[in-house]
């Protein structure tokens, strides 16, 4: 059977964009509800300074309980060397460095240009190269605003296709693509996706971080997972928002993109009823943030239970 991978980045992506604090004790026992219903790979955090994001200040406490939970994959952001040592203390197995093919945007969001970005991407990927074998965090060079920016709207793909080249280069496994914006459509998710994967190769090429902004995530998921793409990120109850939108999600519904998979025979692993029980955690810790989701909103089809290999109807 087919099998996707599900990243969930609520604890990440999410919080980060919530405007209160989700106690440490809270998160955990989240992590732990997302861990319980399947959840192969969440992004727990990010390594950046308390000052700017509050919200993340405890991600390398976070990370290391998420590392006692079995069979999980542990995953953070690190937009520079000094965030990855973090990272790689904490024993998080994967970093994920943004670089903005805006380069507008990367100034304003991280205060680095291109170059600047490229050489903490080769640094960490030298750090990572010291560490003893089987320690050894994988690395992914994430595109950011690859689908248009809000600042410098659409970008030349040759500028894309040149930093893939250039973050592969300078040592990362693998390149993601990013609609941090919100612009995509399906046919420009299939365009870029074929670009970057024949720059690059295929292989360096297997994730997608799609907003939901202008409603179109899940039509770019299938896209990209027609393309060939197999690790989709998204947040439970598209937690975190978009601040440019009101009114809209940010990430994809984690709950929306498992049902439109599983509906499909598509295995993503997770337990959709087990994952909708984790949503009073956030709603009882962030009461004020908004929740989404159509699935847990209407409940599952009459007729349909999740089997090991995904909704079948009884």
């Amino acid at each position: 059977m087919t099998e996707v991978l599900i990243s969930e980045v609520g604890p990440r992506d999410g919080l980060q964009n919530c405007k209160a604090i989700m106690p440490t004790e809270e998160k955990k026992r989240w992590i732990a509800a997302l861990h319980e219903a399947g959840l192969k790979e969440i992004e727990v955090g990010s390594f950046v300074s308390p000052k700017l994001l509050p919200q993340m200040a405890d991600t390398g406490e976070i990370t290391r309980f998420a590392k006692t939970l079995p069979g999980l994959e542990v995953a953070v952001l690190v937009p520079n060397l000094k965030g990855a040592q973090l990272a790689i203390d904490a024993g998080a197995d994967k970093l994920t460095i943004p670089l903005s093919v805006s380069e507008t945007h990367s100034i304003r969001n991280i205060r680095r240009t291109h170059d600047q970005v490229i050489d903490e991407a080769k640094a960490i990927s030298d750090l990572i190269a010291s560490q003893p074998e089987g320690q050894r965090p994988h690395l992914e060079g994430s595109l950011s605003t690859a689908f248009g920016c809000t600042i410098e709207g659409a970008i030349p793909e040759a500028q894309i296709l040149k930093l893939a080249t250039r973050l592969m280069g300078a040592g990362c496994d693998e390149v993601g693509l990013s609609d941090t914006t919100g612009y995509a459509d399906p046919a420009s998710i299939k365009k870029l996706i074929r670009a970057v994967r024949a720059e690059v190769g295929a292989e360096y090429v297997t994730g997608v971080h799609l907003h939901n902004t202008r409603g179109l995530g899940l039509a770019n998921a299938l896209a990209a997972f027609e393309e060939g793409i197999t690790t989709f990120d998204a947040s439970q109850a598209g937690l975190g928002g978009c601040p440019t939108s009101p009114g809209a999600s940010g990430n994809i519904v984690t709950e929306d993109l498992v049902f439109m998979f599983e509906s499909m025979g598509i295995s993503t692993g997770v337990n959709l009823e087990k994952l909708m029980a984790c949503r009073p955690l956030l709603s009882n810790s962030l009461p004020d943030e908004d929740l989404y989701g159509f699935t847990p909103d209407a409940g599952l089809p009459l007729g349909f239970t999740q089997e090991p290999a995904g909704l079948t109807a009884s």
